[in-house]
């Protein structure tokens, strides 16, 4: 089967169709399968028109590389929290062991 390809503003008509006389009516008179019709419906609802165009956008992608950042930062830390608690308890494991030879 050849895949089939909408224009926006076939998009935005089916969208619209749908809407006022029922999702499966609709669907089966432009033959999209639900699945498309749903992911066409979360893209217009999350980001408008712009949700249809291919890939991301540009503050979509800035916001990403940001939050890769923060995660990147926020994993450095665990791990130097990490170290710093084992490095403590060594220590204080070595305390106590020479505490227990000046009591024997």
């Amino acid at each position: 089967m050849k895949k089939r390809h909408f224009t926006l503003e076939q998009k935005l008509a089916i969208l619209k169709e749908a809407s006022e006389n029922g999702v499966s009516l609709t669907l089966k008179k432009h033959g999209v399968f639900p699945a498309t019709y749903y992911q066409w419906k979360k893209k217009f609802e999350t980001m408008g028109v712009e949700g249809f165009s291919h890939g991301m956008t540009p503050g979509q992608l800035k916001r990403i590389r940001e939050l890769e950042k923060e995660n990147q930062l926020l994993k450095e830390i665990i791990v130097e929290k990490e170290l710093e608690g084992k490095l403590k308890d060594e220590l204080l494991k070595k305390k106590f062991a020479l505490e227990k030879r000046k009591n024997s």
